[in-house]
């Protein structure tokens, strides 16, 4: 089993008053991490994907709820999406059983945190949970082992059921991609047009690292604008893609509307453009590189809330910075190479402009850039 970077944050939250809220993507872990958490701690749990709980939460009542908590001090609802009201409940609950510690999970970001923000103002502590880390795989395999399947992870990816199943990852991720990508997010957005999500999230996975335009993507995909915004909202909600936004101040050359989009897991890229190709066939393999550093990077961000904004920079005359970060008034830029030999500079443009700091990222020097 991974240790999880938000473990120790998440159990010394156990018991402090507030509502502890995990989302995620599925089958990254989150039900894993919690129960191992409250592995030798007594508590209720109840499975949002059953017909009864769901029945049983959706719109109960104080005594209802005493009746079915009893005396437990801690209560586990897994997949509480899937609990209509499920905010109103959890809101019941932190207010009227002040002994009870409530723990939830939640696959599917856009639909539990619409259902929870009003409802748990102030009475929550919230944590996402992603694929695997390179800093979690790399502390449980060792150094020497994880550099030798950095190929493997760059073309199957960190999520936990590929990474322990060794042989069969084409299957898993075919699996997953189909059940959580397709078949959950069309039902749990209540997608009209299935064939339209798959064909953006086509175009999407064939263009990581490039910048794209809403405009443009409609005209790949045949919808207008509105709705390719919509989608890749929700896809962004439920932990398969994330933008990048242009970076901008003060140069009249700067593109300053476009985005970027990329995957939060390789794999699931790999999967949805049917390629797993080794390395030295590939004609994306920079695309690969270029996403896997910047999700390491996000995830890092993420879990150890450094406040840093990310984003790419782009001029009109085609100078560029793969990802700019901007912490406190302090901004880094950086370029992705996946040769070490590559004799990259960036912009003397970007660099003096907005007295930013430079660096390359190779594969000689990358696990310090993934490892914050």
């Amino acid at each position: 089993m991974y240790k999880r970077s938000i473990s120790n944050d998440v159990e010394q939250k156990i018991g402090g008053g507030k509502a502890i809220v995990i989302t995620g993507a599925r089958q990254v872990g989150k039900t894993t991490l919690i129960q191992k958490l409250l592995s030798h701690k007594k508590h209720l749990f109840l499975d949002g994907d059953d017909p009864t709980v769901r029945s049983l939460l959706s719109n109960a009542n104080t005594e209802q709820l005493k009746s079915l908590i009893g005396n437990e001090n801690i209560v586990f609802i897994d997949e509480g999406q899937r609990i209509e009201n499920i905010g109103l409940t959890l809101k019941l609950i932190t207010d009227q059983f002040k002994h009870v510690q409530l723990i939830v999970s939640g696959s599917s970001a856009f639909q539990l945190s619409n259902n929870l923000n009003k409802p748990l103002t102030g009475r929550k502590w919230e944590y996402t949970l992603l694929p695997i880390s390179w800093e979690e795989y790399e502390n449980h395999l060792g150094f020497l082992k994880a550099q030798q399947q950095l190929e493997n992870r760059l073309l199957y990816g960190f999520y936990p059921d590929v990474i322990n199943n060794s042989g069969q990852e084409k299957d898993i991720l075919n699996q997953l991609t189909n059940s959580y990508l397709y078949r959950d997010i069309l039902s749990m957005a209540e997608i009209r047009k299935p064939e339209v999500l798959e064909k953006l999230v086509q175009a999407l996975a064939l263009q990581v690292g490039n910048e794209v335009s809403d405009n443009e993507l409609s005209q790949i995909v045949g919808v207008d604008k509105n709705t390719i915004s919509k989608y890749i909202e929700i896809l962004c909600q439920s932990y398969v893609i994330f933008k990048l936004g242009s970076f901008s101040g003060n140069l009249r050359n700067e593109i300053k509307r476009n985005k970027k989009i990329y995957f939060y897991d390789n794999g699931i890229r790999n999967t949805i453009i049917g390629n797993f190709n080794a390395l030295e066939l590939r004609t994306d393999k920079g695309a690969l590189w270029e996403n896997f550093l910047i999700a390491e990077r996000l995830k890092q961000h993420i879990y150890k809330s450094t406040y840093t904004k990310i984003y790419f920079w782009r001029t009109k005359q085609q100078q560029e910075v793969d990802l700019v970060e901007e912490n406190s008034g302090k901004i880094s830029g950086y370029e992705f190479k996946w040769n070490p030999k590559k004799l990259v500079k960036l912009p003397k443009t970007f660099t003096n402009n907005y007295k930013a700091s430079g660096k390359l990222i190779s594969t000689e020097n990358f696990r310090e850039f993934v490892k914050i």
